[in-house]
């Protein structure tokens, strides 16, 4: 054998479970003699392309690393000072390492199973106790995308509230990037936003809201409290977008006046990384509960009567309203926000007032300083933002001095220049700022010790905050790691067991693709920086655009959208203005099929359009009788069609050729949801076969974690009729010549992130792509063969196959024993297993996705947890289980259940807590009991309880 210098490690091995001995055998199970023949036979000869991927051939890991950072030394490291709601910040090295570092938190999914995600909810629960006490008002969600989009929620929020009314006025001394969104998210919905001067607003009865920022953008602390109050004699609601760090010292908007809170918690330890992802908060009054988008964590309790912690009131709202839901946000950013409420938790309140009053007292010398040779302050009251209109010299000569200090200001039009501190700012950048404006940098001593500590303007705040225990006694390092670590423990994620949710594609987070995260070139950047400085990042995102164009056979990309929602809003809002551009406003009706996500038609509300639903066939496919005749009754009207491919129903359906020509006939375009990407990838190019935009989730085709709930991430690539119309910013050179408004703060979403993306493309390439996807739809097919005896499949395509997910039918069970798809769920809890996808996108039924990650061994294993749990029901229907007090009705079973003196139930303890052999060798104990839903959503509990409640009676 000869010698081969090229690197043979490479990462498809790593990353695809079965290894071909075990697909021999799967293939063996499914009766075809090779992958190959399975392909041709699952898939559609319609829609296979015939010209293979241009991505590259794979590099190994390491070669990988070396590139990466070859490519992060192109990000100039700046300091930057620019401000606009983004600010450098110290991540404890404890939550670096043991959250965003650690796939015990990054892999977790949503936590819709509330039984086994009891770690992260009592994280989040801390993250919205943090949010209500430094605002001030009572009930704050999980976290949204950005301060931008949170802003946008709180918009629409009031106008659903406000329905006679249709006018929201906004400040201009918001932050740009805010207002640029509210646009983008006002058009589709007709409503009259009017930006101007707080001072001039003029509240009549047409008006609705107002949105103010506090501080202002350019760093002014204004009293609104007389404004609040006009606003609601006027019968007007107030938003303000306020510096959660700045709370600590200023009185919250909840006793100005405000109705909702919105803004951004990235400096609570969360690094920049050009922009995101970052955790937005929002806080309203209990008046809006059942209003306020997102998810909301509650208190309630197991059957047992002990706390335990679930998702309140929203769960999966848009999936269960469809297109009456208030809101399309399906993802948050919950890592970000663990992150962001553990950096509460170690420094607790006085470890935050430190770090305030640090930052403004190091402005307060600064601006005394710059005082001394003539440049004047625009405002005189501020928190850690200054304004200063120059003295002897123009603002590009300083803008220009402080370029060649590696310094980066904020520039304004009118000839002044800002720059903003930050927890991170050093006495040498405060001597390096002084030089940039002409000052002495040896004053800054003598003007500290003359000047008192601590903030003395006007609006100081009274009121005490994070007075919880748990903001108090983990501020060493042992005891915080302690508590991470107990609460890691309480979550089930990919480090445990597989977690086979349909549609959600919970494949491999490889550690290779998550060490840039931590790099300070990548998240060191302010997303505002000149583009020259961030040259690496540029290079990313040419090279993701030019591959994910290929991927989907598609002209032009936008990596803006920073999640899947997102993209989907953003995708409807670029079809709508090439309508608008053509002289065809009138297009606004789009076509969803019954079987679609439910944000598809929350999403189509967003922008403006009518939803009429198409009907499916008993196959789970589109009724293409019922779409031809709404086609053709919408002829004139007719903006798009949504579709999900495969479907929903986990199906290939050999007509989608037809179907986009259909659409096409009757002048609409083709917006395709990429949720089920990763079973197309290297196959099929959907913009060969019809498909005119297409939004891609990064998180699950692409590999970037869920991270419990979020981040992100939904770009969207379209055709060349439509790449002018892709998303712009006013702060950034991105999108088309005619553009929409901004979808999303930052001008390149969650940039972080998409290094993620970028390694697991270019470590696969094309082949490993490929086989990535062959792989995926084996271990779903295999599955289906293993479980069909057992429980029917609901929906198959062509030769009886599926696609790379599938639904078991519980249903006739339900019907003869009275076991629902819920017990089920809950009875995998004791097998050590993550619930499939759970009444969606049928009721009574699950979806399972193995993933191409999975092992066989591990395939089987849940297979044969299904399969006991299918006997453990038909024992029920035999009559040798009690109907009642069983092991499926009493799931999942706890360790102190099972440890306690007395023990009632008709079946034994070792069957209810190991059920099977692998239990016995590693056991992952529910910490709660079943949980009763309906009792949180009637004793609404959202911020950590006070210790002496947390017993409920």
């Amino acid at each position: 054998m000869a010698i081969h210098l090229d690197s043979e490690e490479r990462f498809l091995h790593r990353h695809l479970g079965p290894r071909e001995t075990d697909v021999t055998a799967m293939l063996a199970t499914l009766r075809v003699d090779s992958l190959d023949e399975l392909i041709d036979q699952a898939l559609p000869q319609s829609i296979r392309t015939r010209e293979p991927l241009e991505v590259g051939d794979p590099v190994d890991e390491y070669a990988l690393q070396q590139q990466l950072k070859t490519i992060a030394a192109r990000n100039e490291s700046y300091r930057s000072f620019i401000g606009l709601g983004y600010y450098d910040t110290i991540t404890p090295p404890v939550i670096q390492r043991n959250i965003l570092e650690n796939p015990g938190w990054y892999t977790q999914y949503t936590p819709y199973q509330a039984e086994i995600s009891q770690g992260r909810l009592e994280a989040l629960l801390n993250f919205q106790t943090m949010v209500s006490d430094l605002t001030g008002l009572p009930l704050a969600n999980a976290s949204l995308l950005d301060e931008a989009t949170a802003a946008a929620e709180a918009m629409t929020l009031l106008r659903r509230l406000h329905r006679n009314r249709n006018r929201f006025f906004v400040s201009e001394d918001c932050h740009p990037q805010t207002i640029a969104v509210l646009h983008t998210r006002a058009i589709p919905l007709g409503i009259d936003l009017v930006v101007g001067s707080h001072d001039s607003f003029h509240l009549d009865e047409n008006a609705f809201g107002i949105l103010l920022q506090y501080p202002t953008t350019d760093g002014q602390i204004v009293d609104h409290r007389s404004l609040c109050q006009t606003a609601h004699e006027a019968g007007a609601s107030v938003v303000m977008a306020a510096d959660l760090l700045s709370l600590v010292l200023l009185t919250p908007p909840g006793e100005l006046g405000a109705d909702i809170a919105v803004g951004n918690t990235q400096r609570f330890g969360v690094p920049l990384g050009y922009g995101g992802p970052h955790a937005a908060y929002f806080a309203t009054q209990e008046a809006f509960k059942r209003q306020i988008p997102g998810r909301i964590i509650g208190l309630s309790k197991d059957r047992h009567g002990n706390p335990a912690l679930r998702m309140a009131l929203q769960t999966r709202e848009q999936h269960i309203r469809r297109e009456r839901a208030t809101s399309n946000i399906c993802t948050a950013q919950v890592l970000l926000a663990i992150m962001a409420g553990m950096y509460a938790v170690y420094h607790g309140p006085r470890g935050l007032k430190r770090i305030a009053e640090r930052i403004h007292d190091r402005t307060k010398v600064l601006a005394t300083l710059l005082q001394e040779p003539g440049h004047q302050l625009v405002h005189q009251n501020w928190f850690d933002t200054l304004r200063l209109r120059p003295n002897g010299r123009s603002s590009q000569e300083i803008l220009q001095a402080a370029r060649e200090k590696r310094i980066n200001l904020r520039s304004y039009k009118d000839g002044t220049v800002g720059l903003s501190l930050d927890e991170t700012t050093t006495l040498q950048d405060l001597e390096t700022l002084a030089s940039v404006f002409g000052a002495d940098p040896t004053r800054l001593r003598p003007l500290a010790e003359q000047l008192d500590s601590g903030y003395h303007g006007p609006l100081q705040r009274q009121t005490p905050f994070l007075t919880h225990p748990v903001f108090n006694q983990y501020h060493s390092e042992t005891e915080l790691v302690r508590y991470l670590h107990r609460l890691e423990s309480r979550d089930l994620s990919l480090t445990t067991s597989m977690i086979p949710l349909g549609s959600c594609t919970m494949k491999l987070n490889a550690t290779t693709l998550m060490l840039p995260l931590s790099w300070e070139p990548f998240n060191g950047l302010h997303p505002f920086v000149p583009e020259d400085q961030a040259r690496g990042y540029q290079q990313i995102f040419k090279d993701l655009e030019t591959w994910l164009t290929d991927i989907t056979g598609l002209a032009a990309c936008s990596l803006q959208p920073n999640s899947g929602a997102q993209g989907e809003f953003t995708g409807l809002m670029v079809i709508q203005a090439y309508h608008r551009d053509h002289g065809q406003e009138q297009r606004r009706v789009c076509l969803i099929p019954a079987s679609a996500h439910g944000t598809n038609p929350a999403s189509s509300v967003m922008a403006g359009m009518e939803v009429v639903i198409v009907e499916c066939d008993e196959q789970g496919n589109i009724d293409l009788q019922d779409l031809a005749a709404k086609a053709a009754a919408h002829k004139e009207d007719l903006s798009a069609l949504m579709v999900t491919y495969p479907s929903t129903h986990g199906v290939f359906e050999a007509q989608i050729t037809t179907i986009c020509e259909l659409i096409h006939q009757h002048g609409g375009l083709v917006y395709l949801d990429g949720a089920n990407l990763n079973a197309l990838v290297g196959l099929s190019r959907l913009g060969e076969w019809g498909a005119d935009v297409c939004h891609i989730n990064l998180h699950k085709t692409f590999a970037i974690p869920h991270g419990g709930g979020g981040p992100g991430m939904g770009p969207i690539c379209v055709t060349a009729d439509l790449a002018p119309y892709l998303p712009t910013h006013p702060l950034a050179k991105c999108g088309g010549e005619k553009g929409i408004p901004p979808v999303s703060a930052a001008p390149w979403g969650s940039a972080s992130i998409l290094p993620i993306s970028w390694a697991y493309i270019r470590l696969l390439g094309r082949t490993g792509l490929t086989q990535a996807t062959r792989l995926a739809i084996l271990n779903a097919n295999y599955m289906a063969a293993r479980l069909k005896e057992h429980f029917p499949i609901l929906y198959r395509g062509q030769g009886g196959w599926v696609a790379h997910e599938f639904i078991l039918d519980l249903r006739p069970l339900k019907k003869r024993t009275g076991i629902t798809e819920e017990d089920v769920s809950k009875r995998l809890m004791d097998y050590g297993f993550h619930a499939p996808t759970t009444s969606f996108p049928v009721h009574g039924t699950l979806m399972i996705e193995p993933t191409e990650s999975e092992s066989k061994a591990e395939l089987d294993r849940f297979c044969e947890a299904l399969i006991a749990i299918k006997e453990e029901i038909l024992d029920i229907e035999r009559g040798v289980a009690d109907p009642v007090d069983n092991v499926l009705k009493n799931a999942p079973h706890t360790a102190a259940e099972i440890a306690a003196p007395d023990w009632n139930h008709p079946y034994s303890r070792e069957q209810a807590a190991y059920p099977a052999p692998w239990t016995k060798e590693h056991k992952f104990w529910p910490p709660v009991g079943r949980i009763d839903n309906a009792y949180g959503d009637r004793h609404l509990v959202c911020t950590c309880p006070p210790v002496s409640d947390y017993t409920i009676k």
